[in-house]
């Protein structure tokens, strides 16, 4: 009995073949990840994986934005459930960051197999601004410093969190490690007059506002795209393969 092809939505197909990239790239690292390995590995013609991406650069600045959104969606779930303080709500940051590190090392992959592209330049200054007001934001009640400066010492504890990822997958640091040094980072780049904000209850239940303020959208990856349909893989598999 003949089998009806699967018909997917446009965004549907598009993640598919996104969470197909994520595998290839765990099992074979970034080099092994080309339009044509996904198209074979997803099942689907060469046309199609062209359709949504173009070119590898294209395909793979699509991918790290993935990987990026869910790094920070991560690092805000945990936040929302971080005990009051300033030593609290650091040691939350920096074991959601971590955690996100070793449970998705495809991110560092993708983003070294960009290195050099004006494009990826741009989308890591994006991701690295978003990810510094995200830690203002909720960093703010336990430091006297004004938003600007919260927000340039945010931003240098970032490059020093990916200094501190790199020794982790490098083994040359534990977790616990890690974790410790990146908190005695952040609770040190608040100010003299750190954890005011601790007896007031403000922090990181308003997470969640905060999160929204600045700019961070955690629900699915580039969510919203059209309603088109396309052939799934039994009917596509037959053109331009």
């Amino acid at each position: 009995m003949a089998t009806t092809p699967t018909r997917l939505s446009k965004q549907a197909r598009r993640e598919q073949l996104l969470d197909t990239a994520v595998a290839i790239v765990r099992t074979r690292g970034a080099d092994g990840l080309t339009l044509v390995t996904l198209a074979e590995e997803a099942g689907v013609s060469r046309p199609v994986v062209y359709g949504h991406f173009a070119t590898r650069p294209g395909l793979l600045l699509a991918l790290h934005r993935r990987l990026d959104e869910r790094h920070r969606a991560a690092v805000t779930r945990a936040l929302r459930s971080a005990a009051t303080g300033a030593d609290a709500v650091a040691r939350a940051i920096s074991t959601a960051y971590f955690a996100c590190a070793t449970d998705m090392p495809e991110l560092g992959a993708v983003t070294a197999a960009l290195k050099g592209s004006l494009e990826m330049e741009a989308v890591r200054h994006e991701s690295a601004d978003r990810y510094a007001e995200l830690m203002a934001t909720v960093l703010r009640p336990y430091s006297p410093l004004a938003p600007k400066d919260l927000g340039l010492r945010c931003a240098g504890v970032l490059g020093a969190a990916d200094a501190l990822a790199a020794e982790l997958n490098r083994r040359r640091a534990t977790d616990d490690e890690a974790v410790a040094a990146l908190t005695c980072l952040i609770t040190g780049s608040l100010g003299a007059e750190a954890g005011r904000g601790a007896e007031s209850g403000a922090g990181p239940a308003d997470t969640e506002a905060g999160a929204a303020g600045a700019g961070l959208d955690t629900g699915p990856a580039e969510a919203g795209a059209g309603a088109e349909t396309e052939t799934g893989a039994g009917a596509e598999t037959g053109a331009g393969a």
